[in-house]
């Protein structure tokens, strides 16, 4: 409820509940975990049997290299625990607030500000509503405040933000979008609503965490044992739960292949199965829980068949697998996988830097501009054949100006 002003009467639209959709990457959360690894019953194994997690500290112990790059990546990044350096928006006074209503509509909201607010080492969303009270024509003030608990999106494109009440997970209603450096609705809110009650479903965390255990229950899917939350997708998530590996990398001379998973050692389809998981667009009914999913295993015993795709121009957002299949330079080759101009270990490059990936199969000369434009071509293969297009799905709307996200195509094709 929100926290009224002494002596005075309140009167706040009732929230509206909207389905949660899964919409800009998820965040952290500001509850300290233990210091002792989670031990979690692994669903999708045998029952009676644990997956347990080492952790990527343990893992970069070895693996230095990767884990240094890793830490950096947008994968590592698309969940965070809650901080004054996770959260990227500014809460400086004359940037920590947003009216969110279209100031040419009279429609729901008239009055409501949200502020940003940071005390300490805890940041808060605040709604403020003013409205006259009718009888002596005074300003009524109501307010809702809710802490930052979770950051989602690693901020390449922007943030949205959880928090956590009781056991149960929600979105705010307040992002931040990074192009303009400015809070927004969070997308798929209307303009002048305070919506603090939209659920995070377990199917939006499995794209943005390693893992956490859900609470089963009947009307509250959004339950969780925050303790098991294992933020950001780890070493773990694409090489299974590592405590057994750790143990027997410790203990001399004991065989320990088998103990973790490789992805370079499954085939082409099982390799691209690990990242249509989460980049294949929503083409697909779920056929076992979130969290079921076994690297190295095909994604069909775990989802149903491909849905038909209703329309000739599938959206860009999430579908980067979807639309690398449409494309010629995969249909055509045996071996080709994300792998292929992707280093999952490192941060992305620019896009002008993946030409060379291109003309490992393709020659300059095979492209027509290149009898007028040469080898100044060599860097626009990207630009050309994969461009940044605007999404159709993810958008927010903030005071009448609406903004969408961009995102590079992955299908590889000739565009006008």
């Amino acid at each position: 409820m929100l926290a009224q002003q002494p002596h005075r009467r309140a009167r706040f639209p009732q929230l509206v509940k909207i389905v949660a959709l899964c919409i800009l990457p998820l965040a952290a959360w500001a509850f300290e975990l233990g210091t002792t690894e989670p031990t979690i019953a692994a669903k999708g194994s045998d029952p009676g049997k644990t997956a347990r997690y080492a952790g990527d500290a343990a893992c970069t112990r070895c693996h230095a290299a990767q884990g240094r790059f890793y830490e950096n990546t947008p994968h590592r990044l698309t969940l965070q625990l809650a901080s004054n350096k996770s959260i990227l928006g500014s809460f400086a006074r004359g940037s920590n607030t947003l009216e969110t209503l279209d100031p040419k509509s009279s429609l729901l909201g008239d009055g409501l500000i949200f502020e940003m607010q940071r005390t300490g080492n805890h940041s808060y969303q605040i709604a403020k509503r003013s409205e006259i009270h009718d009888l002596d024509n005074t300003t009524v003030v109501t307010e809702r405040k809710e802490r930052i608990d979770l950051v989602t999106g690693s901020g390449v494109r922007g943030q949205s933000y959880l928090y956590w009440k009781d056991d149960e997970l929600y979105e705010l209603p307040i992002s931040y979008w990074s192009k303009s450096h400015e809070w927004i609705n969070s997308p798929g809110y209307p303009q002048g609503s305070a919506i603090f009650d939209r659920p995070v479903y377990p199917r939006c965390l499995e794209c943005h965490t390693t893992f956490v255990q859900a609470i089963p229950g009947e009307g509250h899917e959004n339950r969780y044992v925050a303790s098991t939350l294992i933020p950001g997708i780890t070493c773990e998530r694409c090489h299974g739960p590592g405590l057994h590996h750790v143990e027997l990398e410790k203990a001399a001379g004991k065989e320990r292949s088998e103990t973790i998973l490789n992805p370079r050692h499954f085939t082409r389809d099982r390799q691209v199965d690990l990242c249509a998981l989460c980049h294949n667009g929503v083409k697909r009914e779920a056929t076992q829980p979130a969290f079921s999913f076994v690297p190295g295993q095909p994604l069909s015993d775990f989802f149903g068949a491909e849905l038909e795709e209703g329309s000739a121009e599938p959206d860009v957002h999430g579908n980067q697998v979807g639309l690398l299949k449409r494309s010629r330079c995969y249909r055509l080759s045996a071996t080709m996988t994300c792998s292929t101009c992707h280093d999952e270990h490192a941060p992305e490059r620019p896009a002008d830097k993946y030409s060379d990936r291109c003309l490992s199969c393709h020659r300059i000369e095979d492209c027509g501009l290149s009898k007028t434009l040469g080898h100044s071509i060599a860097k626009g293969c990207i630009g050309c054949h994969m461009p940044v297009l605007t999404s159709k799905a993810i958008f927010a709307e903030t005071a009448g100006k609406v903004v969408r996200a961009r995102m590079r195509t992955h299908w590889i094709r000739v565009y006008p």
